[in-house]
C-alpha cells in the first residue's frame, strides 16, 4: 500500500510539469484531426442511421409520442447524435490509449527514470514491435469483453463496474509491459506481473474511472451544440491527460518495485569470493592440494618380531 500510495501522489506531481503538459497535447492534435476527417465524412450518415434505429423501434416511437405530448418536440433529433456519440466513445477511448501509448509514454518513462532512477540498469527485456503487439492483442481482447458483455450493462449494478473493470484490465495489460519494455529482462517483468497483479489492476480500475468522467464533457457538447467545438476538444484533452497520468502512474510503481525486486535478488545471492583477498594471504595459510584418489598405500614400517 506504501508503494501504491507513494507512485499516485508523484504521478500527480509529474502531471503539473511542463513537458508532460506539453505532451499531453500531442494525442490530442492527432484525435482532433481524424475526428475532424470521419465527422466531415461520415457524421450525418452516422447520425441518419441511429434516427433510423430509433424510428424502427416500437417502444421509443410511443415514447416520442409520449414526448411531444409534454411538448418535447421530435426528441428523436437530439437523442440520435447523443446515442452516436455513446457509441464511438469507446472507440474514442481505445484510440487515445493506443496514441498515449506509442507517443507519450516512452517519453514519460524516460523523465521518470533519469530522475529517479538514474542507477536502474536497463536489460531491453521488451522491444518496440513486442509492445505494440503487446498493446493490439489486448486491445482486442478487450473489445471481444466489452462487446459480449453490453447484454449485461442493462442490469443497474453491472453497468458501472463491468467497463471500469474492462478498461481497467486493459490499462494494466498496456502501461505495465510499455513502463518495464526498456528496464526490465522478460523473467523479472513476469515476475513482476505476478507478484503485483492486484495492485497493478487497481490501478487500471482506478484509472478506469477516471476515464469515464470526460464522457460527461463529451456529452454535454452534444446536449449543447454552441459549445461542441469547445467541449469536445476538452474532452479529448482531459482523456489524454487521465492517460498519462495513469502511464505516469504505472511508470513509477512498477520501476519502484523492479528496484525493490532487483534488490531482494541481490541480497538473496551468494556474495562470490574475492581473488584479491586470496592473493593477499600468504602460502602457509592457502591449504595445499589435496592428493588424487587411489589405493590407500601405507607408509608406516613394520614392527621388529620379537
Amino acid at each position: 500500500m506504501g508503494l501504491l500510495l507513494d507512485s499516485f501522489w508523484r504521478a500527480s506531481a509529474y502531471c503539473l510539469r511542463p513537458r508532460v503538459m506539453a505532451l499531453s497535447t500531442v494525442p490530442l492534435l492527432v484525435i482532433a484531426v481524424l475526428a475532424l476527417v470521419f465527422g466531415y465524412f461520415y457524421w450525418d450518415a452516422a447520425v441518419a442511421g441511429m434516427r433510423a434505429v430509433l424510428d424502427s423501434s416500437t417502444i421509443l416511437t410511443s415514447l416520442w409520442t409520449w414526448l411531444q405530448g409534454w411538448g418535447v418536440a421530435d426528441a428523436a433529433n437530439v437523442v440520435a447524435p447523443l446515442m452516436v456519440v455513446v457509441a464511438v466513445a469507446p472507440l474514442i477511448v481505445v484510440i487515445s490509449l493506443l496514441l498515449v501509448a506509442v507517443l507519450m509514454t516512452p517519453a514519460l518513462v524516460r523523465l521518470v527514470a533519469d530522475r529517479r532512477f538514474p542507477g536502474l540498469e536497463r536489460r531491453q527485456g521488451g522491444s518496440f514491435l513486442a509492445s505494440m503487439m503487446w498493446s493490439l492483442g489486448s486491445t482486442a481482447l478487450a473489445l471481444v469483453a466489452m462487446v459480449l458483455s453490453i447484454p449485461l450493462w442493462f442490469v443497474p449494478p453491472l453497468v458501472l463496474i463491468l467497463p471500469p473493470l474492462i478498461w481497467g484490465w486493459l490499462t494494466y495489460r498496456v502501461m505495465s509491459f510499455d513502463a518495464l519494455s526498456e528496464h526490465a529482462s522478460k523473467e523479472e517483468r513476469q515476475q513482476l506481473f505476478k507478484r503485483h497483479r492486484s495492485s497493478l489492476l487497481g490501478i487500471g480500475i482506478v484509472t478506469g474511472y477516471l476515464g469515464a468522467a470526460p464522457s460527461i464533457v463529451w456529452a454535454s457538447g452534444v446536449v449543447f451544440a454552441a459549445a461542441f467545438f469547445v467541449l469536445v476538444p476538452l474532452a479529448i484533452w482531459i482523456y489524454t491527460l487521465v492517460f498519462a497520468f495513469s502511464s505516469l502512474w504505472f511508470t513509477h510503481y512498477c520501476l519502484a518495485a523492479l528496484e525493490r525486486l532487483r534488490n531482494e535478488n541481490a541480497l538473496a545471492s551468494p556474495r562470490p569470493a574475492d581473488p584479491g583477498i586470496a592473493a593477499s594471504l600468504p602460502p602457509s595459510a592457502i591449504p595445499a592440494a589435496l592428493p588424487a584418489a587411489g589405493p590407500a598405500v601405507s607408509t608406516d614400517r613394520p614392527s621388529s618380531l620379537p
